[in-house]
């Protein structure tokens, strides 16, 4: 799997991006590609680069794509394009869709079936950022790629 550069974070010179980008097409087998994807890159950036990446991280990266990318295919018309990138002591996934209108996390609600899979996302991530594009939205979540000393997991509660 070859890192492909695209967008604003160009790497200095000398200095190679850790970046993987890959069209999604949309049916269930996307979802799950996409989750293997995340997987071996982690996988990749582990044995090729030396970052030690915890399982969790390749989990909660694995929750997090699915989630994402399940909800671009459900709700967006065309393509669906899946960044991975390494950014310091972090995964960033970068979702981007076709449709403009920003996800938006509902109130709790105990009787609702279903649906809570962007408060999941912000439970389990150190950030979450949905923006329009030009086309579209992008929507990124970042991933601490080991949990802290102390050994507690690195997310942020919900309010």
């Amino acid at each position: 799997m070859e890192p492909i550069r695209v967008g604003e974070d160009i790497p200095s010179p000398g200095e190679q991006a850790i970046q993987t980008t890959v069209a999604l097409e949309g049916d269930g087998a996307s979802i799950a590609h996409a989750r293997h994807l995340a997987a071996d890159f982690l996988t990749l950036v582990q044995a090729e680069h030396g970052l030690p990446i915890s399982q969790r991280a390749v989990d909660v990266t694995r929750l997090v794509v699915s989630e994402l990318v399940t909800n671009a295919l459900k709700y967006a018309p065309g393509p669906v394009l899946l960044d991975l990138r390494i950014v310091g002591d972090a995964v960033e996934v970068v979702v981007w869709d076709s449709d403009p209108v920003l996800p938006m996390a509902r109130a709790a609600d105990v009787g609702r079936v279903g649906q809570h899979g962007l408060e999941i996302v912000m439970a389990v991530t150190q950030s979450f950022n949905a923006q329009r594009a030009s086309v579209g939205k992008r929507i990124t979540a970042r991933i601490a790629l080991l949990d802290d000393s102390g050994g507690a997991i690195t997310g942020h509660p919900l309010r």
